[in-house]
């Protein structure tokens, strides 16, 4: 229950534990919005390329994590960031001496573009005969593959890299909860597969789920979903199938988003669209009479206007309901499209990380004009939309009080814009709070069983060692979760802080 000490008091025994928060804050427990929960398990045990600075650093973690796999194995992870050494792509030349006889294949930070040395090309059967794919791009030199493929290309490899083990899934996602425990997060919106679902189902079959999961599957695997959820219902409180994730277009890091206008460092270049616009339209419309909740991928302006345009006229055809449309990321927004989140009431699913992590680079990209409306919280906020934030985990790490830094300070993490990158856009911290809790349940329709703490709702609570209300907001990020809560369970306490009640009396 909630209430005062006098209410709460007669409920208390021996066993009940107790927590004297000390002033310190509690909030309810952080949702997020948008992660690949199996995968960010796997990366935790794998090759971490993230923050390599350079491409020697880059070459070097690779091979002294070669050194340590077991023989012929792949490797795969990495979320290599290139813009780190100017931008320059990596290729399999770099890594093909130190692979030790491993195929290799490591993804960008975005998950749309990833690096195959020559061992991993050849296990795909892959040359410079093999053709382009549409949507995607194998990048060539002098006519052959570099190593680098983007988005649709990427699929070039499915069923080709080995498929991890049932007991290395079941210890990814164990891994993957504990990690995210420690950081205050207590329930996620998992964008994955059919497979995705078969690990979640193990865990919650023998009692081990210590994350509330709402898992979405593909898009184009909608028909399955509605037959599945017909016959099986769409879960509890611990795991809840009912949502589909698409894609409209790439990446802006990848040069694949899809813009309006070219990208300002490469004049021919407006990007690219992953999925087919008539396609997409065929299977949200089919998806929404079904009754399901669709959710699709749209980071450039021109892929998020389409995609909006296909929300609507969906909406007109099969009419009236409580449908919660998702646009994920929804990063780089035309000016004039931004009113239609909230016309539509159409959720805005945004990863405030990203901001202080793409604005080091983003204008060579895009142009000063264009970065005024790149995640801009402010304006989406001020026109009545909804947004709800989350992390994209592994591409961008789980930690709610870095993605409410990010959203209340807007300064990047080369400290380059101490005042905020695109200032304006700035929101305060009880509005990412919100975006972290209350929004982010009813954009996974759990908003009568969490996001906020009153009687009747579960017990998923976290204690914050200072109040980020109060501080600094170049302080927030120095916050450290004291404890985590889930179900009334204690699922991570950073500083023992949980008594018996008896030893309070």
């Amino acid at each position: 229950m909630v209430g005062s000490d006098a209410e709460v008091k007669p409920m208390l025994s021996t066993t009940t534990q107790v927590i004297d928060a000390k002033g310190q804050m509690l909030t309810p427990g952080f949702i997020d919005s948008h992660v690949h929960f199996v995968e960010g398990g796997f990366n935790l045990a794998s090759v971490q390329l993230r923050d390599a600075r350079t491409p020697q650093e880059f070459i070097t973690r690779i091979a002294d994590f070669a050194k340590t796999a077991e023989p012929g194995t792949w490797i795969t992870g990495g979320d290599w960031d290139h813009t780190y050494w100017g931008g320059i792509l990596p290729e399999a030349a770099w890594i093909d001496s130190i692979s030790n006889g491993h195929p290799i294949w490591l993804q960008r930070l975005d998950g749309h573009m990833a690096l195959a040395n020559t061992a991993a090309m050849q296990a795909a059967k892959i040359s410079a005969a093999t053709k382009d794919i549409a949507g995607g791009n194998m990048v060539r030199k002098n006519g052959k593959p570099t190593g680098i493929f983007k988005d649709n290309a990427m699929s070039l490899f499915d069923g080709v890299v080995a498929e991890p083990s049932v007991s290395f899934k079941d210890k990814a996602l164990e891994a993957a909860m504990e990690y995210v425990a420690a950081r205050g997060v207590t329930a996620v919106h998992h964008m994955g597969s059919w497979d995705n679902i078969a690990t979640f189902k193990r865990a919650h079959q023998a009692g081990k789920l210590n994350t509330r999961i709402y898992a979405a599957v593909p898009l184009s695997s909608w028909q399955q979903l509605r037959d599945t959820v017909l016959k099986q219902g769409r879960g509890d409180e611990w795991l809840k199938i009912g949502g589909l994730k698409g894609f409209a277009d790439g990446s802006l890091g990848s040069h694949t988003a899809a813009l309006l206008e070219p990208f300002t460092d490469l004049p021919s270049d407006t990007g690219l669209l992953v999925t087919p616009p008539n396609e997409l339209y065929q299977w949200v419309s089919g998806a929404d009479k079904a009754g399901l909740h669709i959710m699709v991928h749209a980071i450039g302006d021109r892929a998020i206007r389409q995609q909006l345009d296909i929300f609507e006229k969906v909406t007109k055809e099969n009419g009236d309901r409580d449908r919660r449309f998702r646009i994920e990321h929804s990063q780089h927004i035309a000016p004039a499209d931004i009113k239609r989140y909230g016309q539509l009431q159409v959720i805005a699913s945004m990863q405030p990380y990203h901001t202080i992590d793409d604005g080091r680079w983003a204008e060579k990209l895009i142009g000063p004009e264009r970065i005024r409306t790149t995640y801009p919280f402010r304006d989406l906020l001020d026109t009545k939309a909804r947004i709800a934030f989350g992390s994209d985990w592994f591409v961008a790490p789980p930690t709610p009080l870095e993605g409410i830094y990010a959203a209340v300070t807007r300064r990047t993490l080369d400290d380059k814009n101490p005042a905020g990158w695109v200032p304006e856009q700035k929101i305060s911290v009880e509005e990412a709070l919100h975006a972290y809790t209350t929004s982010a349940a009813f954009a996974g329709y759990a908003e009568k069983q969490t996001g906020n703490l009153e009687a009747g709702k579960l017990a998923d609570f976290v204690l914050i060692d200072r109040d980020l209300t109060r501080i600094p907001p170049e302080q927030i990020r120095e916050a450290k979760i004291m404890l985590t809560v889930v179900g009334g369970k204690v699922v991570f306490d950073a500083g023992k802080i949980t008594t018996p009640a008896d030893a309070n009396e």
